[in-house]
């Protein structure tokens, strides 16, 4: 007789949360408690119980893992990039899991330096990140910051590139970032609160003192806001950037002047944003001031910067998005969206001849890349869509010519983007609102209902979903799936509007949107419910966990990474990292009005008794954006709900936070697990 392999069962303890006479019971909020020893043990059960119920995947994971792995070029390398004389590469080699930065001087052709191999200081670590990485204006130091938690702190070092010794000078648990002035031996950088891990202080730090003696240079007392510190690409100035989700305030000082006092830029004004580039005697100002809600650019004398000073350059454009620009000595670029898709707009300062770069894709995406150099007419982009992988291309201004430096390498011998199609069509919402949605497949499809389909969404903070290669998803698309992403409301992929029209009290349409384009993909015979799987995470998570309570008989299978799926509790409690600075994204539920509106779609607090899909639930115990217990009590309350008998696994990495496991392999076996899952629905074992 088989045993039947029965799940974890969480043990209830009923806590009473009111608000505005709203009384909810949470059985499961014990779970909120990390330290707690019975916490972790049921953590490990929910990972037992997955691994035991996957047990017959686990030579095909890998097998996956290892598929996946052969098309990716192991020992690669970035395109060279020129900045203050040194030519800087990053570099992966055969069979190790991360980076080596490294540089050579003046020529490709001179000898490599090594700045950093991620492989020696990753060593004995389950957890690694660099992060910060700066170099002196005099080329002999770096500044570099390292997180072996996963939870987004960091200690801020200093490295002698001449001798490769690291320096006295040691910055713990702060945020990460670290800019130089340009004397050589001033660092600014940010700092967290350490309960709530907003980014609220910038510091000076002098070469060779302790931190204990680093100034504090700015304090933002605003909990909704976060603080960073920049450099322009100038070069003369740094720049303080206190922002919340709908306002920006800027502090600039000469970087020439470290002791000086950072002096504000145009002071906040709520709803205002704008950021900040220097040109000559200028500043180049992106915003949305006086309801320009797609953008627009605007010029000022670094000598009079307030916002009545500002002049038009590039006016508000009802159907066009501005999304970022780029400064040379003889050109502007304009970053744009139009109809959904990149455009980069090439303005000589001369005002003879604009034009745009031609992209004749139905979908793709196409953005600048790393271009630090000011006095050049070379352009750095990237150019990708769902068939053709990423290339890397200089595009010289003045002569219109181009040079592949590089193309994504796909291994094995068996690609060949003419073996796929890649299409965009049009979802009608419920209120009639026309969303697109872009999508991949093997030629020779048919449309008879009967195809495993994928879609992916995610539908936040304006973050748009472009439509970008992967390599790894060919071992999907190869199985007979199709892979389409949701471009729906709340992310900013059809202009500014779209992100208003999918936030705050207008946030349920980011949940129909996705609902209405799997109704349409079904309508359209891509797929059937049968055969359908939706997958998101973060914000895409609380997306995911909306529509299984909407309409859960619409799909097969839900992949749910790191969710944001316990709002209300969440929004509540000021100490969780990232809290304050989401109500204007969500809303604040200190006011009645959001939080009743929060009631009503959160999916913790909406799971009821009903059939739900087969779920494959992941996150990271160290997840300093979303809990860890958000998810865990999510899957206590729908395993005693649901009335199926359908898998649902909670996975807990417990040694990683937010972006899952370090290291480039380590993550494709995650993504190995959720494929498994997908395939093992669709009865495909090979």
């Amino acid at each position: 007789m088989i045993k039947k392999i029965l799940p974890p069962v969480a043990k209830i303890i009923p806590k009473t949360l009111d608000k505005f006479g709203h009384a909810r019971t949470d059985n499961y909020f014990w779970l909120n408690d990390r330290e707690n020893p019975e916490v972790i043990d049921y953590l490990k059960k929910e990972n037992a119980y997955y691994k035991k119920m996957t047990a017959h995947t686990k030579v095909f994971q890998k097998e996956l893992f290892e598929e996946m792995k052969s098309r990716i070029k192991e020992d690669d390398e970035s395109v060279p990039y020129l900045y203050n004389g040194y030519y800087y590469i990053t570099r992966f080699e055969t069979g190790k899991n991360y980076p080596i930065y490294s540089r050579k001087k003046e020529s490709l052709s001179a000898k490599e330096e090594i700045l950093f191999d991620c492989n020696k200081l990753a060593k004995g670590q389950s957890y690694f990140q660099l992060g910060g990485l700066s170099i002196s204006p005099d080329n002999k130091l770096a500044v570099f910051s390292i997180d072996v938690i996963g939870r987004r702190i960091y200690d801020i070092q200093v490295k002698n590139l001449e001798t490769g010794k690291i320096l006295s000078d040691k910055i713990e648990k702060v945020s990460g970032t670290a800019v130089w002035a340009n004397d050589n031996k001033t660092i600014f950088y940010s700092s967290q609160d350490e309960i709530t891990l907003r980014s609220d202080k910038i510091f000076k730090h002098k070469l060779g003192s302790n931190q204990a003696d680093d100034v504090l240079v700015y304090f933002e007392k605003d909990e909704t806001y976060n603080v960073e510190v920049a450099k322009s690409k100038s070069r003369k100035y740094l720049a303080i950037e206190s922002g919340s989700t709908l306002t920006t305030e800027y502090r600039i000082l000469e970087a020439d002047n470290p002791d000086g006092k950072f002096r504000i830029f145009q002071k906040r004004v709520r709803g205002l944003e704008y950021s900040i580039n220097h040109y000559g005697d200028s500043f180049y100002i992106m915003t949305n001031a006086d309801k320009a809600t797609n953008f627009k650019l605007m010029k000022t004398l670094e000598t009079t910067t307030s916002k009545e000073n500002w002049t038009e350059v590039i006016p508000h454009r009802d159907d066009v998005l501005l999304e970022d620009i780029e400064i040379f000595k003889d050109f502007l670029v304009l970053e744009e969206r139009f109809n959904g898709l990149n455009r980069i707009r090439i303005m000589p300062w001369n005002g003879e001849g604009e034009y745009y770069l031609p992209f004749e894709s139905e979908t793709y995406t196409a953005y600048t890349g790393t271009n630090v150099d000011f006095d050049t007419d070379i352009l750095r982009y990237s150019y990708q869509s769902m068939t053709t992988p990423s290339s890397v291309i200089d595009f010289n201004m003045k002569t219109k010519t181009k040079e592949i430096k590089k193309e994504q390498q796909v291994l094995g011998g068996k690609f060949d983007k003419n073996n796929y199609t890649e299409e965009r069509i049009w979802a009608t919402a419920k209120d009639g609102t026309k969303i697109p949605i872009s999508m991949v497949y093997r030629k020779g499809l048919k449309k008879d209902g009967k195809n495993p389909l994928l879609l992916y969404a995610y539908g936040s903070y304006g973050h748009s979903m472009d439509a970008t290669f992967s390599s790894t998803r060919l071992t999907l698309l190869d199985r007979g799936f199709i892979f389409a992403i949701a471009h729906i409301r709340g992310g900013e992929d059809l202009g500014r509007q779209w992100y208003e029209d999918g936030k705050l009290l207008k946030k349920k349409n980011t949940f129909t949107d996705f609902i209405d384009c799997s109704k349409f993909v079904i309508e359209k015979k891509y797929t059937s419910p049968e055969h359908l799987y939706a997958e998101g995470g973060s914000a895409g998570g609380l997306l995911m966990g909306a529509i299984v309570n909407l309409a859960p008989e619409l799909y097969h299978g839900i992949i749910v990474q790191v969710p944001f799926v316990d709002v209300i509790t969440t929004m509540l409690d000021d100490t969780i990292p990232l809290t304050t600075g989401e109500y204007d994204e969500w809303g604040n539920p200190n006011v009645k009005k959001y939080y009743h509106y929060m009631a009503s779609y959160s999916p913790y607090d909406n799971v009821k008794k009903q059939s739900y899909p087969n779920m494959y639930v992941s996150t990271g115990l160290h997840d300093s954006q979303v809990q860890y217990w958000e998810p865990a009590k999510w899957v206590a309350k729908l395993r005693s709900m649901k009335t199926d008998n359908s898998l649902l696994f909670l996975d807990t990495n417990m040694e990683a936070g937010h972006g899952g496991a370090s290291g480039r392999f380590e993550a494709i076996k995650e993504l190995a697990k959720e494929f498994s899952f997908l395939l093992d629905l669709e009865k495909i074992e090979k």
